[in-house]
C-alpha cells in the first residue's frame, strides 16, 4: 500500500484533512446554534458525527478524485519546479476559500431553510438572477467574501511549511501512481453503494439530527441527480386495483360520477346544483404566509390587521394546510389539486408541464378570461411555460411598463404594484364585457424583505415582521380600491398561502409548520363563517368551483369541502422525498428504499413507529401518492375540451 512518505499523497492528505476539518467545524456549529431543536443525547450525538463522518469521507472520496488524477500523474520534471510548487500553494488558498464559502453559504442556507442544501439549492443555481440579487441584497456579501478571503490567505500562510515540506518529499513512482488512484477510485465507489442521499433518513428519527449528520455538498450533488424519483420504483405500492379502488372512494362525492371503468382513472363529471354564478374571481396566493404570524390564529404583534379583519367578513378556512415548502409546489396543488409527488413538482418538469385538466382551463371553458399574474419573471420556476400550457394568459414583470412600477427589488415588484395591474385588467375585462378568473402570485413576503417606504411604521428590509405587515397593508389598500370599482358586487377574492415561512422541525413532515390561512371575501356573494373542516390546497379548486356552482369533468384529487356530506378532511404534505397524509390526528409518512412510518397525536407529542401496508392510514396514503403518479405518467389528468363554453356577458 502506498505510503504517506511520497509528495503527492502528503499534498493530497493536507487539503482532504483540511476540507473534513471544515466539515466536521460546520456541523460542530449548527449543532450548538440548535441544540434545542435537535434534542440530541450523548448517544445521539456521537451517531451524527459517525454518520456525518461517513458522509463526508464519501464526498472527499469523489471530489478528490480530479486533483488527485493530476497530482499522480504529474510529471516529475515539472513537480520540481518552482513555479509548479507556487501554484500548488495557490491551490491550496483557493481550496481553503472554497471550503470556507461553502460553509458560509451552508449556514446562510440552514438558517433559511433549516435543512442541509438540497433541492432548492440545485433550483437556485438555475434561476441565478433572481437569486443572486437576493442575496446581495439581504446580506453584506462583499464585505463577507472579503473577510473569507483574509481568511483563507491567513491560513494558506500558516499552512506554508507543512505544504513545502510535504512537496520537498520523495515522488511516486508512475506506475504505484495509478495503482494509488485506483484505489481512491475504488473507494469513491464502495462509498457510493453504502451511502446514499437517504442514509440514513429512511430510518426516520429527529430531522434535525438527520440533516446535522448529513453533509451539504454531497447532498447538493445527490439532488441535482436525482430531481426526480419514480415512485413504482422508490416508494411503497400496492396492487393496481387495490389503488383505483381506495383513490376512487377518496375523491368520490355524492353529485360526481365517473366517466369509464378503469379504476385508476379518477376523471369524473361533476354535477354542481343550481345555476352557475359567474362571479369574477380573483385568486391571491401570498407568498410565505404562515397562519402563526396572523392575529386571528392567536399572534399578539398586530402584523396583519386587515387579514385579522377579513376573518371575520369571510369564509376563513382556518384548518387548511399547504401541500409542500415552496411556491411550485402550491401552485401545482391549487392549479392541478395535485398531491406533491415525489421530486420536482409538475410546474417545473420541463416538457411534461401542459396540456392537463387546470382551475384555469375550466375557467376559460365558461369563457372566462384566464390570466396569471406574477409579481417577478414568470420564467422562474418555469412559471411562464406552466401556466401558459395550462389555460392561461401570463401578465408579468416583463410584461410591465418600468415607469409602472414604483418599486422593484430581486424578486420583483412590489404586491401594490402588482394589485395595480390586476386592477386595470379586470377593468379591461369588464369594459369588454367578459368575467375574469385573475390567479395572482406575490413576491413581498420574501428574503431580502424590502418594500416601498412610508407604508408601515417598520423600515424597509428589516426582517420578515416588516414584509408581513407591509403584505398585509397592500392587501388592504388593494380591496379599499376594487371596492370602487363597478366590478366589485359581482367578484369572489381569495386570499391563500403559497406555503409557510419555514416548515422545518424535529420530524421529516411537521405538520404544524404546513399550517396556512385561506380566506374567501365577497359582501353580498359568501355569508361569513370560520370553516374549521380539515382542507388541504389541494382542496381549493373543487371548493371554488363548487362555490360557482359549476358543472365540469374534473380530473382533480380534492373534494368541495364546503357540501354538507363533504368527505371527511385529510391534508396532503410533502417534501421532495416524504410524503405525507394527515387525518386530523395521526400522520401517515411514505419514505424512499419502500420505507413506511407513522406518527400518532402528530401536532402533539408525535409519536413515531414504523408502519405497514395493512394500517388503514397507510393504505391510504399509498393510494394517493401511487395513483397520482400513475394518473400522471399514463395521461390521465389532460385537458379534454368540453366545447360547450360560451362567452357570456359580464353579469
Amino acid at each position: 500500500m502506498p505510503q504517506l512518505r511520497y509528495a503527492q499523497l502528503r499534498y493530497l492528505s493536507i487539503v482532504l484533512l483540511s476540507w473534513a476539518s471544515v466539515f466536521l467545524l460546520t456541523r460542530g456549529a449548527l449543532l450548538i446554534a440548535h441544540w434545542g431543536d435537535a434534542g440530541a443525547s450523548g448517544v445521539e450525538i456521537v451517531r451524527i458525527f459517525a454518520v456525518g463522518l461517513a458522509y463526508d469521507a464519501t464526498f472527499l472520496l469523489y471530489a478528490t478524485l480530479p486533483l488527485a488524477l493530476y497530482l499522480l500523474i504529474c510529471p516529475h520534471r515539472l513537480w520540481k519546479r518552482r513555479g509548479h510548487r507556487v501554484f500548488l500553494h495557490l491551490l491550496l488558498g483557493i481550496s481553503l476559500f472554497v471550503m470556507l464559502f461553502t460553509a458560509t453559504a451552508e449556514w446562510l442556507f440552514w438558517d433559511e431553510f433549516g435543512v442541509r442544501f438540497n433541492f432548492i439549492a440545485v433550483d437556485y443555481l438555475v434561476y441565478s438572477e433572481e437569486v443572486i440579487n437576493n442575496i446581495l441584497e439581504s446580506y453584506p456579501v462583499y464585505p463577507l467574501i472579503a473577510a473569507l478571503a483574509l481568511a483563507a490567505v491567513f491560513l494558506a500562510v500558516a499552512l506554508r511549511k507543512p505544504v513545502s515540506k510535504a512537496l520537498s518529499a520523495p515522488l511516486m513512482p508512475h506506475k504505484t501512481a495509478l495503482g494509488a488512484w485506483g484505489l481512491l477510485f475504488a473507494g469513491a465507489l464502495l462509498g457510493t453503494l453504502a451511502v446514499n442521499q437517504n442514509f440514513p433518513r429512511g430510518l426516520g428519527g429527529n430531522a434535525y439530527q438527520n440533516e446535522l449528520a448529513s453533509n451539504g455538498p454531497f447532498q447538493f450533488f445527490a439532488a441535482f441527480r436525482n430531481n426526480e424519483l419514480d415512485y413504482m420504483k422508490f416508494y411503497a405500492t400496492l396492487p393496481a386495483e387495490q389503488v383505483g379502488s381506495l383513490l376512487r372512494q377518496e375523491v368520490a362525492e355524492s353529485n360526481t360520477r365517473f366517466v369509464n371503468d378503469d379504476p385508476e382513472d379518477i376523471r369524473r363529471v361533476v354535477d354542481n346544483p343550481g345555476p352557475e354564478q359567474r362571479h369574477n374571481v380573483v385568486l391571491v396566493t401570498v407568498e410565505s404566509l404562515s397562519a402563526r404570524y396572523l392575529g386571528a390564529f392567536g399572534d399578539p404583534r398586530g402584523l396583519t390587521p386587515n387579514l385579522d379583519a377579513l376573518s371575520k367578513q369571510s369564509l376563513f378556512f382556518s384548518n387548511l394546510y399547504a401541500t409542500g415548502t415552496r411556491t411550485d409546489r402550491g401552485l401545482e396543488a391549487i392549479t392541478l389539486s395535485m398531491p406533491p409527488t415525489p421530486g420536482r413538482s409538475i410546474v417545473k418538469r420541463i416538457g411534461r408541464e401542459s396540456g392537463y385538466a387546470s382551475l384555469g382551463q375550466q375557467f376559460k371553458d365558461k369563457g372566462y378570461d384566464s390570466v396569471f399574474m406574477y409579481g417577478g419573471r414568470g420564467y422562474f420556476d418555469n412559471m411562464n411555460a406552466f401556466f401558459g400550457g395550462n389555460g392561461y394568459r401570463i401578465v408579468d414583470q416583463s410584461s410591465v411598463a418600468s415607469d409602472e412600477m414604483t418599486f422593484q427589488n430581486a424578486w420583483g415588484m412590489s404586491d401594490e404594484d402588482l394589485y395595480t395591474q390586476t386592477l386595470r385588467v379586470a377593468d379591461a375585462d369588464h369594459a369588454a364585457g367578459k368575467p375574469f378568473f385573475l390567479q395572482l402570485m406575490t413576491t413581498s413576503n420574501h428574503r431580502p424583505y424590502t418594500y416601498p417606504e412610508g407604508r408601515i411604521d417598520i423600515p424597509s428590509g428589516r426582517g420578515r415582521e416588516g414584509a408581513l405587515k407591509y403584505t398585509d397593508y397592500a392587501i388592504g389598500r388593494f380591496l379599499a380600491e376594487a371596492k370602487s370599482k363597478p366590478w366589485f358586487a359581482n367578484t369572489l377574492f381569495v386570499f391563500v398561502a403559497d406555503h409557510t415561512a419555514g416548515s422545518a422541525g424535529k420530524e421529516d413532515l411537521p405538520v404544524a409548520n404546513y399550517h396556512i390561512p385561506m380566506f374567501i371575501y365577497g359582501p353580498g356573494i359568501v355569508t361569513p363563517a370560520e370553516v374549521t373542516r380539515l382542507t388541504s390546497q389541494i382542496d381549493i379548486a373543487p371548493t371554488l368551483l363548487g362555490l360557482m356552482g359549476f358543472d365540469y369533468t374534473s380530473t382533480f384529487f380534492g373534494h368541495n369541502v364546503l357540501r354538507d356530506d363533504a368527505p371527511a378532511g385529510r391534508a396532503l404534505i410533502g417534501n421532495y422525498q416524504h410524503l405525507g397524509l394527515f387525518d386530523g390526528q395521526d400522520l401517515a409518512i411514505l419514505s424512499p428504499k419502500r420505507a413506511m412510518r407513522r406518527h400518532d397525536d402528530a401536532l402533539g407529542i408525535s409519536r413515531e413507529q414504523v408502519a405497514a401496508k395493512s394500517d388503514r392510514l397507510v393504505e391510504r396514503d399509498i393510494a394517493y401518492y401511487q395513483g397520482a403518479s400513475h394518473n400522471f405518467t399514463h395521461d390521465l389528468l389532460s385537458w379534454h375540451p368540453s366545447h360547450s363554453a360560451t362567452v357570456a356577458s359580464h353579469p
